[in-house]
C-alpha cells in the first residue's frame, strides 16, 4: 500500500445522506467504512466491538447525532481507533464541531473535505421519513427506500423505530443545531483550499461529481456505472 492515497472527509447536515455517499465511496475505491456512530454504539453497548480492517472510510453511521465535544471520554477513545492507514484513507461526518476538527488535526492532515448541501425541505422530508433498526443502526426512508415489511427490519424482522429526533418537531432545530456547529469548520477548511461543496436533492445526482474528484485523487476499482 502507498504511504499516503488519501484523506478526506465528508461533511453534511443530518439526512443529507453522508451515510450513502460513504458506502458508494467505499465500494468504488475499495474502502471499508470506519463508523464514529457504530463505534459510539457498541461504546454504549451494542455490537461486536469489531474494528474493521483495511483502509477505513470513517462515518457517523445512521445515528445522525453530533458526537459532541463534552463527550471526551468516548471522542478520545474513538480517535486513537483511527489506525495509521488513516491516514490514506477518508472520515465520514466527522468533524461536526470545531473542536473535532482540532482534534482530527492531531492525527492527520486532510487532503479534501466534500460538504454536501441539500435544502431545507428536503431534509425534513427525509429525516420525517426515516426509521431505524436499533441494534444494528440500519436506516429506512419510508418514501425511497422502505423495509421489505413494513414496520421490520430485513435482515432481523425486528421492530424498526423512529427516533425522537428525527420526528418533525425536532427536525428544524436539528438542523439549526449542526449549522451552527458546522459553520466554523466548514470556514476552516474553505481557508485553507481543500474545501468542496456539491449541491442538491438527490445523490444519486451529486454523487457522479464526488466520484469524478475522488477519481483525481484515488485510482478508482470500480466505475461509476458499476456503483
Amino acid at each position: 500500500m502507498a504511504s499516503k492515497l488519501l484523506r478526506a472527509v465528508v461533511l453534511g447536515p443530518p439526512g443529507s445522506g453522508k451515510g450513502t455517499v460513504c458506502e458508494r465511496i467505499a465500494r468504488s475505491f475499495g474502502l471499508q467504512h470506519l463508523s464514529s456512530g457504530q463505534f459510539l454504539r457498541e461504546s454504549l453497548g451494542g455490537g461486536d466491538g469489531e474494528c474493521p480492517r483495511g483502509r477505513p472510510v470513517g462515518g457517523s453511521g445512521g445515528t445522525g447525532s453530533c458526537v459532541m465535544d463534552g463527550f471526551g471520554s468516548i471522542l478520545s477513545a474513538f480517535l486513537p481507533l483511527i489506525p495509521a492507514p488513516f491516514r490514506c484513507g477518508a472520515c465520514t461526518g466527522f468533524p461536526r464541531t470545531l473542536g473535532q476538527a482540532k482534534a482530527l488535526d492531531r492525527i492527520c492532515e486532510l487532503d479534501l473535505v466534500i460538504s454536501l448541501n441539500i435544502p431545507f425541505e428536503t431534509l425534513k422530508d427525509r429525516l420525517s421519513a426515516r426509521w431505524v433498526h436499533p441494534g444494528s443502526g440500519r436506516v429506512y426512508n419510508m418514501d425511497f427506500n422502505p423495509p421489505h415489511v413494513q414496520g421490520l427490519d430485513d435482515l432481523t424482522g425486528e421492530p424498526l423505530v423512529q427516533r425522537e429526533d428525527d420526528r418533525p418537531e425536532a427536525v428544524a432545530a436539528r438542523l439549526r443545531k449542526y449549522k451552527d456547529a458546522a459553520k466554523p469548520v466548514i470556514e476552516l477548511y474553505k481557508s485553507r483550499g481543500i474545501l468542496h461543496s456539491f449541491s442538491g436533492t438527490e445523490t444519486n445526482k451529486i454523487w457522479p461529481y464526488v466520484y469524478t474528484l475522488l477519481s483525481s485523487k484515488i485510482p478508482p476499482v470500480l466505475s461509476d456505472e458499476e456503483n
